[in-house]
C-alpha cells in the first residue's frame, strides 16, 4: 500500500535538508518522493493512505551502533561498579545463566524499547549461547540491524562463559548461513569477538577471516574502554588495544570499535588511515567511570564516529535522546560551548550511524530510493521551543530538549511499528509478565 505522510516539518538529512509543511510518500519498496504540500499532486496516488501528522517533525530513524540486547533483563542489577568488576561479578554470571527463554524476553524488552524511542536500526553484540533467540525476536518485531553472538574462548574473568574457538566459529558460520541477509537484508550478521581480554589471538584473527571473505559482514568488538583494561592488555601483549588490532590485521572500514576512550596518537592515525569506525557510548562511559572520548578531535580528523547506548545495565536506558544530549554536553567543559553542535550530534545518531554500518544507500536519510525508516516527534510540548523557525532550531530542540515520550510514530522498512504513541508489534504487558518470570528463574540459576 502507498502511504502519504504530511508533517509540519521534515528533516531529510539530504537535499533539501528541511521541508516546512512537507509530504513524504512511501510504499513497500521504500520512499518514493518528498516535497512541499503546496506542490503535491495527489492524483498520482489515487489509492494511497493519507496520514496527517500535524505539528510533528518527521526524520530518519535513529541508528544505534552498539547495543547488548542480551543484557536488557539485567537493568538495575549492576550499578556503581567499575568495568572489570561489573563484568566478573554481575554481567558474565547473569549471561551465563541465560536460557533460550530468558534470552528471548531480554531481546524483546530491548527491541520494544528501541522501537518505541525511534531507533529503527541497531548493531547488537550478544552472548555466547542462545543467540538464535535474539535473531528470532529481531525478525519477528521488525527492527533493522546487524547481529552477532559474542565470541569468547579465553575468559579468565568467568571461565564457564566461553567456548572453544572452533566451536564458536562453527556456530557463527551456521548463523551467518541462516540469517545473513534475511528479509531482503533487514537482518544482517556481524562477527563479534567480545574484547581482546576474553579472546585468543587465534579467535580474533580467524573471526576476521569471515569479513575478508564477505565484506557485507561487520567486525564488532570493544576497545580501549578503561585504563585498567589497557594496563592488562599491555601486560599481556605489550601493545595498546588498537595497536594490537593493527598488528593482527583487524582494522578496516568493516571494523567497528566500541568506546575508544583511551587512544594514543599512533592509534588515532591507524584508525584514520584504515577507516576503522568508532562507536561512542557516552552514558555507559560516564556510568562505569571509563572516561570521556575525545570525539570532537576524532571527528575533525576524519574518523567516523556514531552513537550507541550500550547495554541497559551500564546506562539503564536505551534512549537515543539521552545519548545525543550527553554526547554534546560532556564535551563542552573541555572543548568549549561551540564543540559538538546539535546538528553534528543529530547526524551522528542518524545518517552517521548508517555510514558507520555501510547502510547509507539504504537508510539514514529521507530521499527517494531509500528504505522508509521514519520517526515522527511531536512539537507540541512544554519542553520544546514554542515555535522553531529554522533548521538549527529543530536540531537544538531534538538534541537538547526532546525526550523519547515525544516519539509518536515509527516505521521500519515501510511497516508501522508505532502509531499515535502505541506500539503495534507486541503486547507490552505480556512481555513484561514474561520478563519478571524469566528473571526470577534466572536468578535461581546463579
Amino acid at each position: 500500500m502507498t502511504t502519504i505522510l504530511r508533517a509540519s516539518a521534515i528533516l531529510t538529512l539530504s537535499e533539501p535538508s528541511l521541508i516546512w509543511d512537507g509530504y513524504l510518500v512511501f510504499d513497500e519498496t521504500g520512499i518514493l518522493e518528498t516535497g512541499l504540500q503546496t506542490g503535491f499532486q495527489a492524483h498520482q496516488y489515487p489509492d494511497a493512505q493519507v496520514i496527517n501528522l500535524g505539528n510533528r517533525v518527521l526524520f530518519p530513524g535513529f541508528i544505534q551502533t552498539h547495543i547488548h540486547l542480551c543484557q536488557t533483563l539485567f537493568r538495575g542489577l549492576a550499578d556503581d561498579l567499575n568495568l572489570l568488576d561489573w563484568l566478573q561479578n554481575r554481567i558474565f554470571p547473569f549471561e551465563n545463566a541465560h536460557t533460550a527463554a530468558s534470552m528471548k524476553v531480554s531481546a524483546e524488552l530491548g527491541i520494544l524499547e528501541l522501537l518505541s524511542n525511534g531507533t529503527t536500526t541497531l548493531m547488537d553484540m550478544g552472548s555466547v549461547r542462545h543467540y538464535e533467540a535474539v535473531l528470532e525476536a529481531a525478525e519477528r518485531l521488525g527492527i533493522r540491524g546487524f547481529f552477532g553472538k559474542a565470541l569468547m574462548d579465553d575468559n579468565p574473568l568467568f571461565p564457564s562463559l566461553s567456548e572453544p574457538a572452533d566451536e564458536a566459529l562453527a556456530s557463527l558460520d551456521a548463523q551467518i548461513g541462516t540469517w545473513h541477509g534475511r528479509d531482503h537484508g533487514r537482518i544482517r550478521m556481524a562477527v563479534t569477538p567480545r574484547f581482546v581480554l576474553s579472546c585468543t589471538p587465534k579467535l580474533m584473527k580467524e573471526a576476521y577471516d569471515r569479513v575478508r571473505q564477505d565484506r557485507s559482514l561487520r567486525y564488532h568488538t570493544h576497545s580501549s574502554e578503561q585504563i585498567s583494561e589497557l594496563a592488562e592488555v599491555r601486560k599481556r601483549f605489550g601493545l595498546d588495544n588498537v595497536e594490537l588490532f593493527h598488528s593482527m590485521g583487524l582494522l578496516g572500514p568493516e571494523t567497528l570499535l566500541a568506546h575508544c576512550i583511551w587512544l594514543n596518537d599512533r592509534e588515532k592515525d591507524l584508525l584514520k588511515s584504515t577507516q576503522t569506525r568508532i562507536l561512542h557510548c557516552p552514558s555507559s562511559n560516564l556510568k562505569l567511570g571509563s572516561g570521556i572520548a575525545g570525539v570532537p578531535a576524532l571527528a575533525t580528523s576524519g574518523i567516523q564516529v556514531s552513537l550507541g547506548a550500550d547495554g541497559a545495565p551500564c546506562n539503564n536506558s536505551l534512549d537515543p535522546f539521552t545519548e545525543m544530549r550527553l554526547a554534546a554536553l560532556i564535551q563542552k567543559p573541555v572543548n568549549g560551548p561551540t564543540a559538538m553542535p546539535a546538528r553534528q550530534v543529530f547526524r551522528m545518531a542518524t545518517s552517521g550511524g548508517a555510514e558507520a554500518l555501510g547502510l547509507e544507500q539504504e537508510t539514514g536519510q529521507l530521499r527517494p530510493g531509500l528504505k522508509a525508516d521514519l520517526v515522527a516527534v511531536s512539537l507540541d510540548s512544554l519542553r520544546l521551543p514554542v515555535s522553531p523557525e529554522t533548521e538549527d532550531d529543530l536540531y537544538s530542540a531534538l538534541v537538547y530538549s526532546a525526550q523519547r515520550d515525544l516519539v509518536t510514530d515509527v516505521w521500519v522498512n515501510s511497516k508501522a511499528v508505532k502509531r499515535n504513541g502505541e506500539l503495534l508489534v507486541a503486547d507490552e504487558a505480556e512481555i513484561l509478565f514474561s520478563a519478571r518470570k524469566e528473571l526470577k528463574a534466572l536468578k535461581s540459576r546463579l
